[in-house]
C-alpha cells in the first residue's frame, strides 16, 4: 500500500472539474508530463499508479471482482502482482496519428472491392476512439460489419480471375527481394531492437501525446539519421529460406522509419490541436486542445515523393452541410 502522505492525485488536481472521470487523451498527456518530471515508477520510469484500494474500500472487494475481475486476471499473468492488494502500474498510450482511409458506411474505400477495416479507416477515430480502445473498432468491424458487407459486394459482382501478371505486382516483389538481400548483407553491429528502441524514444520524447514544433523538427533530423545507420549497420541473422523472424522484425522497422518520419511531417504541418494530436502551441487557458475548423477541415493523403525528398501533401475540402463541427468540452 502506499502512503496516503506520500500519494499524488495526479490528474484530480491538475483537471478537478473531470474528478475521476477524466478522458482518455487528457489522462495519457498528464500520465507523460508526470514520467517527464521525473515522478514515473517501475524499471523505465515510464508508468504511473492505477490505485483500486479507495474503490475496493467503498465498494467491496467482490464488487470490483465483478465489474473488472478479467483485467486484475490478465495483470496478475503479466506482472505477477495482485492488484487488489498492489496498484497496478499503467503506461502512457500515445496515438500518433488520427485519420485513415475513407470508406462508405460497407467499410468499402474509393476503390471498389477494396475494404478497410479496423484503425486503417477513418471511421470512428478520435480523441478515445470506439469504446476508448483500438482493438473495440477492429472487432465492431471484423465481427459485425465486413461479414455482411463484403459478402453483398461479392454477389453482386463478377470480379473474373485475378492474377499477378500486372506491372506493379513484378515491381512490389522486385522491391521486397531487393530489401531482402539488402538487409541480409549488411552484418552490422546493431540489433534491430536496438534500433526499434532508439526510434520509440524520438517518438516518445518529440511525436508522442504531446508535440511541439521544436521537438517535431528535431525528430525530423534525428529520424533520417537513424535510418541512414539502420541501412548501414543494422545486423539480421539467418536467411530468407527459412522462418526468420529477425528478418521479419527488420522489414516492419524499415517501414516504420519511413512512417515516423512522415508522422512528424504531419504533425508540424497541423497548426491546431484536435483529440489525440496535441501540439502544446495550441492549447486554452485550462490545458485543452484548441482546433482550427477552418483551416483543417479536409481529408488528405501524403505522397512519397522519393527517398530523402519531402512528401507532397494531398488535400480534398470538407463540406459540412447539416451538421457543423462543434468544439467539444468534456466539463
Amino acid at each position: 500500500m502506499i502512503p496516503e502522505n506520500e500519494r499524488d492525485y495526479f490528474l484530480e488536481r491538475k483537471y478537478p472539474s473531470f474528478g475521476n472521470l477524466s478522458p482518455r487523451d487528457i489522462s495519457s498527456r498528464a500520465a507523460k508530463e508526470a514520467c517527464d518530471s521525473g515522478r514515473g515508477v517501475g524499471g523505465t520510469g515510464h508508468a504511473v499508479y492505477l490505485d483500486f484500494s479507495s474503490a475496493i474500500a467503498r465498494l467491496g472487494e467482490d464488487v470490483i471482482r465483478e465489474r473488472y475481475g478479467n483485467l486484475f486476471e490478465m495483470y496478475e499473468k503479466i506482472t505477477g502482482e495482485n492488484a487488489y492488494r498492489t496498484p497496478m502500474r499503467i503506461y502512457p498510450a500515445p496515438h500518433y496519428a488520427m485519420g485513415g482511409l475513407w470508406v462508405d458506411y460497407n467499410l468499402m474505400s474509393s476503390i471498389p472491392g477494396l475494404f478497410v477495416l479496423g484503425e486503417a479507416n477513418f471511421s470512428d477515430h478520435g480523441a478515445n476512439r470506439l469504446g476508448a480502445s483500438a482493438l473495440m473498432q477492429g472487432l465492431a468491424d471484423g465481427y459485425f460489419i465486413i461479414p455482411f458487407t463484403i459478402a453483398d459486394y461479392l454477389a453482386g459482382t463478377s470480379p473474373g480471375k485475378v492474377t499477378a501478371t500486372h506491372e506493379a505486382f513484378r515491381e512490389a516483389g522486385e522491391d521486397v527481394q531487393n530489401r531482402i538481400s539488402r538487409l541480409l548483407s549488411i552484418n552490422g553491429k546493431m540489433t534491430v531492437h536496438d534500433f526499434h528502441g532508439r526510434l520509440g524514444k524520438i517518438l516518445w520524447d518529440y511525436c508522442g501525446m504531446s508535440r511541439s514544433e521544436k521537438g517535431l523538427l528535431t525528430a525530423l533530423d534525428l529520424i533520417p539519421a537513424l535510418r541512414e545507420e539502420f541501412w548501414e549497420n543494422v545486423t539480421v541473422p539467418g536467411g530468407c529460406g527459412e522462418l526468420n523472424q529477425s528478418l521479419e522484425k527488420a522489414m516492419r522497422l524499415a517501414d516504420f522509419l519511413e512512417f515516423a518520419e512522415l508522422l512528424c511531417h504531419d504533425a508540424l504541418h497541423r497548426n491546431e490541436s484536435c483529440g489525440a494530436h496535441f501540439r502544446e502551441e495550441f492549447q486554452t487557458e485550462e490545458g485543452e486542445a484548441r482546433r482550427d475548423d477552418r483551416n483543417y477541415s479536409y481529408v488528405a493523403a501524403w505522397e512519397f515523393k522519393g527517398d530523402g525528398a519531402r512528401p507532397e501533401l494531398h488535400k480534398e475540402p470538407l463540406e459540412f452541410e447539416y451538421l457543423k463541427p462543434v468544439v467539444r468540452s468534456y466539463k
